[in-house]
């Protein structure tokens, strides 16, 4: 069975980590991997195929820097080529990036059925890219693993159970990542402090809207005095951020950095202030609280079990939320699998082909 997956963002580097380790020991599995070049740079695309021994992309489309419907179009049109080189069986798509879409449209265009992993999830913020790219994705997929409860429900209740397709709640393949790389942590060359805050602010809602962006800057300043704050910082936050003008003299800017510094840095930080929906459910795998500098999120069982904190992106709810933290402390709870999930969604796969 040839099986292409496809990938180009940081987020589905993690899970194709884990999932494509799971296919290897199969012999009769063929993964072949086409890099989108979404996230080309080597800190955000090299260290982590480096650091995480993902199979070497066979293709590699360097497909980056442009607007949605460019990017879109022009990973569609190199897919579809690849895709009648290679004549998989299955395409594998991640998550809710303009590589995912383009990826499942071309698969689905010449026939080929398309499996979708992290289906489900909803924000119900049709303002995002993400969430377009996520409904449009789910629509189309053959097969649709769920990594909670909830992304079934939402499934369910948007009548899926009525198309032809098959849903599983396979759990969550980043924990299976989390779980797998905790040990193999890596120091930063730089020196951080014994105390500190992890945060990360990317998302295009905080970065394009320079109050939403200046309100978070100046919170997390404020929080910087009594507390160091440590921030991996996306090369396109940097140039916003940089072009603006906004001050951020209280805060430790560091490169972005790969994945097992990443777990080093949730490993020892306090808390977890972040935009990234991944970085959300990672704080929780690590058992580190988490304040989601978003006004919603996908994954809603962070809040409701009180592990997470959605404050959007005013100055006075931020500073709130870090003074008064009211989160459950107890981790030993099972959200997302408990580390099984790619196991689960290769033998489905071998199943459902059989």
């Amino acid at each position: 069975m040839k099986i292409i997956t496809i990938i180009g963002a940081r987020p589905q580097f993690i899970k194709a980590a884990a999932v494509s380790r799971e296919i290897s020991k199969h012999e009769n599995l063929n993964e072949i991997i086409i890099h989108t070049g979404q996230h080309f740079d080597k800190n955000m695309s090299n260290v982590f195929f480096e650091q995480m021994n993902i199979p070497k992309p066979k293709y590699n489309l360097d497909i980056h820097g442009l607007g949605h419907g460019a990017m879109t179009g022009q990973m569609l049109e190199k897919i579809e080529e690849v895709l009648k080189i290679e004549k998989p069986d299955w395409v594998l798509v991640y998550g809710d990036t303009n590589s995912t879409l383009a990826g499942a449209l071309a698969a689905k265009k010449l026939l080929i059925k398309v499996v979708h992993i992290e289906s489900g999830l909803r924000s119900n913020n049709m303002n995002m890219p993400e969430e377009i790219n996520r409904i449009l994705t789910d629509r189309i997929s053959d097969i649709l693993f769920c990594p909670t409860n909830t992304a079934v429900e939402n499934l369910k209740r948007e009548g899926f159970y009525n198309f032809n397709c098959e849903i599983v709640n396979s759990g969550d393949v980043m924990q299976d990542a989390a779980l797998f790389y905790s040990g193999l942590e890596k120091k930063l060359l730089v020196d951080i402090p014994n105390k500190f805050v992890l945060a990360t602010v990317h998302r295009a809602e905080n970065t394009d809207n320079i109050e939403r962006l200046e309100n978070i800057m100046d919170a997390l300043n404020e929080i910087a005095k009594e507390i160091p704050i440590v921030l991996p910082l996306h090369p396109r936050t940097y140039k916003i951020i940089k072009s603006s003008k906004l001050k951020m003299n209280k805060i430790m800017f560091i490169d972005p950095v790969g994945y097992l510094e990443m777990v080093y840095l949730l490993k020892h930080c306090n808390l977890v202030m972040t935009d990234s929906g991944g970085l959300q459910k990672e704080a929780f795998f690590f058992g580190k609280p988490c304040i989601t500098l978003r006004d919603e999120t996908e994954w809603v069982e962070l809040v409701d079990n009180g592990f997470n904190i959605l404050v959007g992106a005013k100055k006075e709810k931020i500073l709130h939320a870090y003074y008064n933290q009211n989160f459950r402390i107890d981790f030993n709870i099972n959200l997302y699998g408990n580390g099984n999930a790619s196991n689960r969604i290769v033998n489905s796969l071998i199943k459902f082909n059989s």
